[in-house]
């Protein structure tokens, strides 16, 4: 589900009231683990964390006026799913995460390539989420990131 919130407080409010718990903690973990130079807003609709133009003056390629995406999370029909860049463009990041994943949570993981997808709210490994958030600096993701759209560009 899609929502028109104007800030990270205005979309949890709008959520179902069974899942604002539970997108209150998970904001609060990344933030609390979020390395400096991101920044927290809304972004395509989500929570949303990411480079500001203040540090990344170029923006994302695909829309220069928009923020390089990092981290988001929304609320969707059957499930709160995390969108993780960097597990995306850094295999040994996505390979990390795929071990840990069993370590913290009994359920089979559900992810796609940027996307973890928990249909249970009670088992969403907070923990290993908030490691994720720390694993990736600034600096790294604008280095990974400049790569990709160099190499893009051959």
């Amino acid at each position: 589900m899609q929502y028109e919130a104007t800030s990270p407080e205005d979309y949890i409010n709008q959520v179902p009231n069974e899942r604002q718990d539970t997108l209150k903690k998970l904001r609060k973990i990344i933030n609390d683990n979020l390395p400096k130079g991101f920044e927290e807003g809304m972004i395509y609709k989500m929570i949303g964390f990411y480079v500001p133009h203040s540090v990344y003056p170029n923006g994302y390629h695909c829309d220069p006026k928009t923020p390089l995406p990092f981290m988001s999370f929304a609320s969707q029909k059957n499930s709160v799913n995390l969108y993780h860049s960097g597990i995306y463009a850094k295999k040994e990041l996505h390979d990390w995460f795929v071990n840990e994943y069993p370590k913290h949570c009994k359920r089979k993981l559900d992810m796609g390539k940027s996307c973890i997808r928990f249909k249970k709210m009670d088992e969403i490994p907070f923990e290993l989420i908030g490691e994720l958030t720390r694993k990736m600096t600034c600096e790294e993701w604008i280095d990974i990131y400049e790569s990709a759209i160099k190499n893009r560009k051959k």
